[in-house]
């Protein structure tokens, strides 16, 4: 009985030592959810499968026209001799495509063109899934600080409730303000579980952009700097920055280089392809053993053949690939303007988010917590009344909010500068 009991115990031991191990679980930072989300993405896994799609079309577009075999039995047909294949000849030919003026080679341009397009399209999908993930991200460090400051907001508002209690132990309060105090206990139990719900909330999310089906939420937990700087950068490097590296402008630059090698291609398709033609003749078994003697008993002979060119010379194609290449380049002008609408927008935003929480670092959450300090340290001892100690309370707990909400505003603002530089200029 003994050793059972010791077995169950050192079980217990173990398992409660994973459980806490399950509980410790690092904290993940931005590259290490981003480090998790390029290799696992189902979007993202696609897509470079359509490059290796794109390569492959390549190796289709340069190959060579296959040559043509033909095998003919002719001149069957009555004789003197009575057999119909005793003047029979046997025919052989191969025929040959040969293209001119470079199609080949511009049909294989074509195809690098597209897949360069692909591949820059592939690196838009990633810039736009990556800003999704980190504003996923952000909604968990907002949730996190929200549950901080409701945890922080309850404790000291329980510490206050225990000393009025013992004030009205002591006779020094009524039961009205008693109970006027305990009721207002409700908001900050509130503030504790919807920031609960909404970190939960956040981590599902985060784990869906994941593709992680096997963390659970409850293990999970993000790292990050919760805080907020004003950008050193000018505009104009964040504008150079995003004409130098936005995919999606560099798709629509792409896209005018492969519409003006199709218009080349549709013109050299245009032109007349000879087919070249090599033959030769034979006599039939039966006239090795009769006496029919052909004018020739073997033959060989060469033909070309040229496509009269005369109302299918590819207009259409021609026409439409040239105005493919207008209206490739008014896409990439309109593209090149929704940079610079982004950029300004974003570094906009950031700006002005900043300008509005500095006051907030500097006077605001001092002075806040100053004249919450101030009016509980008068009411506990009868110096202020009980509406003013509420309206600190409040004030105090409006002021934090306002200040976490201003953060998560600047950081998905700096996520939006970095989606609309095509890159990270701001960690």
């Amino acid at each position: 009985m003994t050793t059972l009991v010791a077995r169950l115990n050192i079980g217990l031991i173990v398992i409660g030592s994973v459980s806490t191990v399950a509980r410790a679980q690092t904290a993940l930072t931005w590259s290490d959810i981003r480090a998790r989300f390029r290799p696992n993405n189902p979007s993202l896994q696609a897509g470079l499968i359509g490059i290796d799609e794109s390569k492959a079309a390549e190796i289709t577009a340069y190959v060579r026209p296959n040559p043509s075999w033909s095998s003919t039995l002719d001149q069957i047909g009555h004789t003197e001799e009575g057999n119909p294949l005793s003047a029979s000849i046997a025919i052989t030919a191969i025929t040959y495509l040969h293209e001119r003026q470079h199609k080949r080679e511009l049909r294989r341009d074509s195809a690098h063109g597209a897949t360069a397009i692909a591949t820059s399209a592939q690196a838009d999908l990633e810039r736009n899934l990556l800003f999704t993930l980190r504003t996923a991200f952000v909604q968990v460090l907002q949730a996190k600080a929200f549950r901080t400051l409701a945890r922080e907001n309850l404790v000291n508002y329980d510490q206050v409730l225990d000393l009025s209690r013992d004030r009205f132990q002591a006779g020094d309060i009524a039961q009205v303000d008693l109970d006027r105090l305990e009721l207002q206990r409700v908001t900050y139990e509130s503030d504790v579980q919807t920031a609960e719900v909404n970190l939960r909330t956040a981590k599902i999310q985060l784990l869906r952009l994941l593709n992680d089906q096997t963390t659970p939420v409850d293990t999970l937990d993000v790292t990050g700097s919760y805080d907020f700087g004003v950008p050193t950068q000018p505009l104009d490097q964040f504008r150079r920055i995003a004409l130098d590296v936005r995919p999606d402008l560099r798709a629509a630059l792409q896209a005018i280089d492969k519409a003006r090698i199709d218009h080349r291609l549709a013109l050299a398709n245009g032109s007349t392809d000879p087919t070249f033609s090599v033959d030769a003749g034979f006599p039939s078994i039966s006239q090795v053993f009769l006496s029919y003697q052909p004018p020739l008993r073997q033959f060989a002979g060469v033909s070309v053949g040229v496509p009269l060119r005369i109302f299918d010379r590819n207009q259409g194609e021609k026409l439409r690939t040239e105005l493919d290449i207008t209206r490739s380049e008014r896409l990439a002008d309109a593209a090149r303007l929704q940079v610079f609408a982004d950029v300004d927008t974003a570094y906009a935003s950031v700006t002005s988010i900043a300008t509005l929480l500095q006051p907030y670092r500097d006077r605001y959450l001092d002075q806040a917590t100053r004249v919450r300090d101030t009016v509980t340290f008068s009411y506990q001892r009868g110096g202020a009344s009980l509406v003013d100690f509420l309206q600190s309370q409040q004030q105090y707990r409006t002021v934090q909010i306002s200040y976490v909400n201003l953060i998560a505003a600047f950081l998905d603002a700096v996520n939006r500068l970095n989606f609309a530089a095509g890159q990270e200029v701001i960690p």
